[in-house]
């Protein structure tokens, strides 16, 4: 098995473990909502952010781990009737499409947003953390995705995966 094929797995590894502390955080801190409205009749400030702050890293870093497992959302109706040849041709060319959009929107955007925030001092509302620090997960997932897309065109132009 190649380096970067190990590399490849121990990420993806670590990301499914990270994912499910996340989701495990989030099932615990509403639960912690719910019990304190109904024993005390309202519930901490903090936990509705958290849940919130914990529904965005969940989200974006789950995006990058389904790039990497290529488990995202598309629509091959038209990929299907392609012939292989050409299958591996839109194959590469879905790739470059999402690294390009990870590039641009993710990472280029990303760092402004995460710039524009620490710069202005942005706090959030109970937990007082830096705006930056939550919105920093969309440049850095950003990245991962780039690298699972060069990952993946690699994969298909020395035919070790179809699609």
């Amino acid at each position: 098995m190649h380096t970067v094929d190990l590399v490849f797995k121990k990420v993806n590894k670590f990301l499914e473990w990270f994912l499910i502390t996340i989701f495990a955080l989030l099932v615990l801190d509403v639960s912690i909502q719910v019990l304190s409205r109904h024993w005390m009749g309202s519930s901490f400030s903090w936990t509705e952010e958290f849940a919130r702050f914990s529904l965005i890293w969940m989200t974006i870093l789950g995006a990058a781990y389904l790039n990497a497992k290529k488990e995202h959302l598309s629509m091959d109706f038209l990929y299907q009737k392609l012939s292989d040849v050409n299958k591996r041709k839109a194959s590469i060319l879905i790739e470059v499409f999402i690294f390009l959009f990870a590039l641009i929107v993710m990472v280029i955007g990303g760092f402004n947003l995460v710039y524009i925030t620490l710069h202005l001092e942005q706090l959030s509302g109970s937990l007082q953390v830096p705006l930056g620090y939550v919105y920093a997960i969309l440049p850095f997932s950003g990245l991962l995705i780039m690298c699972f897309s060069i990952y993946h065109i690699f994969n298909i132009y020395t035919n070790k995966i179809n699609r």
